[in-house]
């Protein structure tokens, strides 16, 4: 089985490569980097804009280097408020060759208000870097590992999320 993924971030290629393998056999999964065409910190909406793009532009992709694909997937992270306080959320597209798309979202985590403003204006993993002192934490276990104690890795939270979207692939026409 072909998956085509719309990033390089190895953290969320681990994450989409282990919820395929849970429900499917010989997957083979290629990071391609696609662009979002949302900004840099997606917010509210442009979560789930963000993954949808990259899915669509993961198709032409697709078909302009003449790729046979089982199931194009993208995972955008993104910061929102719609539920009341601001929590960080990975929201995931996935689409199968056939044009079915199905969307899933991980646990979220708060955001504390007063980096709000700072996230917004440049990433939430680059003011996490600044206040961990840590260097590239979106790309591996995240600064939710450090949040929780070593409990939950981002590579989890992007499982969870594909999981999530992947109900609607792994129970066939009755959940359709």
């Amino acid at each position: 089985m072909k998956v085509l993924i719309g990033t390089k971030n190895p953290g969320k290629i681990e994450g989409a490569r282990q919820a395929f393998e849970k429900y499917f056999d010989d997957v083979e999964i290629e990071g391609i980097p696609v662009n979002s065409e949302v900004g840099n910190q997606p917010i509210n909406k442009e979560i789930f804009q963000g993954a949808k793009n990259r899915v669509k532009n993961l198709r032409e992709y697709a078909k302009k280097n003449d790729i046979e694909v089982d199931y194009y997937v993208a995972a955008e992270a993104g910061v929102t408020d719609l539920l009341g306080d601001w929590i960080d959320i990975n929201a995931v597209v996935i689409e199968n060759s056939d044009g079915l798309q199905s969307v899933g979202t991980s646990q979220g985590f708060p955001i504390p208000d007063k980096y709000i403003e700072e996230i917004k204006e440049t990433e939430l993993g680059k003011v996490m870097d600044k206040v961990f002192d840590g260097d590239g934490l979106g790309k591996g276990k995240g600064g939710i590992n450090i949040l929780t104690h070593n409990e939950v890795s981002r590579i989890d939270l992007t499982r969870n999320a594909f999981v999530m979207a992947l109900v609607k692939f792994i129970n066939g026409e009755m959940w359709r």
